[in-house]
């Protein structure tokens, strides 16, 4: 099943009713990033008969997580993996053999736009013994490297309605001061990632004095097309594909679905390129930005789990610490809220209590609302003093406590 936006309504709703009806069983979905278009399959009552595999949990899995341990049932199954490396999971390891996907409709060369996206659905449509494509006229028509031959299409419906829109997140105090530390990294002439988030929109509206960025992101938001039509984004100083913007998924608002339909400024790339450290690393004065949710007193950042359950995944951030840390002036920059639960938990803690997403080895920059560091040259010592300082006040003095066995 494709990822978010493409998630295909009419497909998924056909075969949540095949499925309830017992026309169908002993299925896995394999997906990352669901959405309220998945919700019609992804359901407990269904789980004997379509098996979820998730590769990015969201609102709709850790709410099954939460039925299936009431009814003591099993958590849906998870794959771990880095979102470069999802098309190989899904094409050659997993074999997947089928895929379900949203397109936009057949061009005059007799192809199908990936559209909103190309991420792991090009590559499983190379590999795949069936494709089987929803075709939107609301789905916009992206250039790159994202297209479909019809040749390649075992089956297709028509079936026009409009795309799923994702509202922005409200900023927050904490966002906006956190959002002016991290553009004040941001010089004329970057190249920027963001990830998903109030965070990385806050930068965004920090930006807006900046001068020739540009963009190579997974995912492009409204906050990022904002940038291009204010005119601080126009791609003119990238070491590759200048002049582009390049993404491998899109999720916002139809005003950016309309701003990417058959716009030259745009290329759509699948995730193993985009997402490959390499690539990435070609881009001078690359900035990327991403949000964790703990981080302990050695630099390590767990981005994915919270109380030893999964809450989302790795996806591509590991992929973009390594590639802006290697790009030539590059930037990697780790921002989080000081706490969380209302103020009643410390984001910056003693150790992780879920997965490392990120490796105290790779982490660069680090921002809460009190303040940013450079991790890169610090001692253990040095580290745990630096992450305490931009703490919340009301947690310092236990961290400081915490932290006495690598201090002086």
């Amino acid at each position: 099943m494709a990822l978010g936006v493409a998630q295909p309504p009419a497909l998924l709703n056909a075969l949540a009713a095949r499925a309830a009806s017992r026309e169908v069983s002993g299925l896995s979905l394999y997906y990352l990033l669901s959405t309220p278009n998945a919700a019609c399959v992804l359901r407990t009552d269904l789980r004997d008969r379509i098996n979820p595999v998730s590769l990015f949990h969201g609102v709709i899995e850790r709410a099954l997580d939460a039925e299936a341990e009431r009814l003591g049932l099993a958590p849906v199954d998870f794959l771990p993996t880095a979102f470069s490396q999802a098309p190989d999971v899904l094409s050659r390891q997993v074999d997947a053999d089928v895929l379900l996907t949203t397109v936009s409709p057949m061009d005059d060369e007799g192809c199908f736009s990936l559209g909103t996206n190309t991420d792991y659905a090009l590559a499983v449509s190379k590999s795949a013994r069936h494709v089987i494509v929803e075709v939107n006229p609301a789905m916009p028509r992206a250039h790159g490297d994202c297209r479909i031959p019809v040749d390649r299409v075992t089956a297709l419906v028509e079936h026009e309605a409009p795309l799923l829109e994702i509202p922005s997140p409200a900023l927050r105090n904490e966002d906006i001061a956190i959002g002016k530390l991290v553009a004040d990294l941001v010089e004329d002439g970057a190249c920027l990632q963001m990830g998903i988030g109030a965070l990385p929109d806050a930068v965004c509206a920090a930006l807006s004095g900046r001068r020739r960025l540009g963009i190579h992101t997974e995912l492009m938001t409204p906050g990022l097309s904002r940038l291009m039509r204010q005119g601080v984004v126009d791609n003119s100083s990238k070491t590759i594909h200048p002049g582009r913007t390049v993404f491998t998924f899109a999720m916002g608002d139809k005003a950016l679905y309309d701003f990417i339909d058959d716009n030259p400024a745009f290329e759509a790339h699948p995730v193993d390129y985009v997402n490959s450290p390499a690539v990435i690393a070609a881009n001078a004065r690359m900035v990327s930005v991403n949000a964790t949710l703990e981080i302990d007193l050695h630099g390590a950042c767990n981005s994915e789990q919270r109380i030893g359950r999964q809450y989302s995944a790795s996806g591509g951030q590991l992929d973009f610490v390594r590639g802006a840390s290697a790009s030539q002036g590059g930037k990697s920059i780790i921002a989080c809220h000081s706490t969380a639960a209302g103020g009643k938990v410390s984001r910056i803690v003693p150790s992780l209590c879920g997965a490392v997403t990120t490796p105290r080895n790779d982490v660069h920059y680090v921002a809460t609302e009190y303040g940013i560091v450079n991790l890169r040259g610090l001692s253990l010592r040095e580290r745990a003093k630096a992450l305490i300082a931009i703490a919340h006040p009301d947690f310092r003095e236990g961290l400081d406590r915490a932290a006495f066995t690598i201090r002086d």
